[in-house]
């Protein structure tokens, strides 16, 4: 199915819903999610809900803000508290189910409420990936429309391009705790170094012309390790005392560069090499 197609099954999926919660996190496809039902079933019908927490990325919760200006969503930010949930602290390969619990604990009542349906920013390509907090949030009544309608990353990418949606070529943006290798305690003091680590590198990266494009720093004790799309690389080379600097600054000793570039759930490699 292409991106076309993909659409318009999108709207026959949200019109059949009628009342949808939308989980919003600001990145591509909550964003193409939340605005593609706003604009079908209109604002009434539609709550945008961003939950805040020590690992969501500060920059992020002030772009769901911006973005719920720009286009009139109608939008409210909700706190969670993943991080006092011992499971998600011990972050075993199960930590994003912990999480997305939470979230849907939070979301629940509201959709009860309202009469409404919640639904994630899921597209079919994230079904390949390890994902547990998909099933966390089927199992309370989540719904996918984006997989029901077959959209791709690059369909969704392609049908907010066509309304005028300043995040269709947003880089993807994951909890902070995706930067955290499995089995190593995830905290909200070393959530917060990743946030300020990663706000240095980009004031560095920006200053060297770059302001777009994906951007990790890896935590693994006192090294962090950079993954940038490897067209940023002679940036990082030529500013790479001011890098250095910055991220000594938030605590780190050792500062490398992954010379594979950025990879998406990168650190998932552990658990597929531990698998049979």
């Amino acid at each position: 199915m292409n991106g076309s197609n993909g659409g318009v099954a999108l709207d026959e999926i949200l019109t059949r819903l009628g009342r949808v919660v939308v989980a919003f996190s600001g990145g591509a496809d909550s964003a193409f999610l939340a605005a593609r039902a706003t604009r079908l079933l209109g604002r009434n019908s539609v709550l945008c809900v961003t939950a805040v927490s020590a690992s969501l990325a500060a920059s992020e919760e002030r772009d769901c803000d911006s973005l719920a200006r720009e286009w009139d969503l109608d939008w409210c930010a909700v706190s969670t508290d993943e991080t006092s949930r011992p499971a998600y602290i011990a972050n075993e390969g199960d930590r994003c189910f912990h999480c997305k619990d939470e979230l849907m604990d939070v979301l629940v009542p509201i959709a009860t409420e309202r009469g409404a349906t919640i639904v994630l920013g899921v597209n079919v390509d994230d079904l390949g990936d390890h994902r547990p907090g998909q099933r966390a949030a089927e199992a309370k009544g989540a719904q996918f429309p984006m997989v029901e309608a077959g959209l791709s990353k690059a369909d969704v990418r392609e049908l907010s391009r066509a309304m005028g949606l300043r995040t269709w070529d947003k880089p993807a943006a994951a909890c902070l705790a995706s930067r955290v290798p499995y089995g190593t305690p995830v905290t909200v003091g070393l959530l917060g170094r990743i946030d300020r680590a990663e706000a240095a590198l980009r004031d560095v990266l920006s200053g060297a012309g770059i302001t777009s494009g994906n951007l990790r720093v890896r935590h693994a004790g006192d090294t962090v390790r950079i993954e940038v799309d490897p067209v940023a690389f002679p940036a990082i080379a030529a500013h790479h005392e001011q890098v250095v600097s910055a991220l000594e600054a938030v605590g780190y000793r050792y500062v490398t560069l992954d010379l594979a570039g950025f990879r998406s759930g990168n650190l998932n490699w552990a658990l597929r090499s531990e698998s049979p």
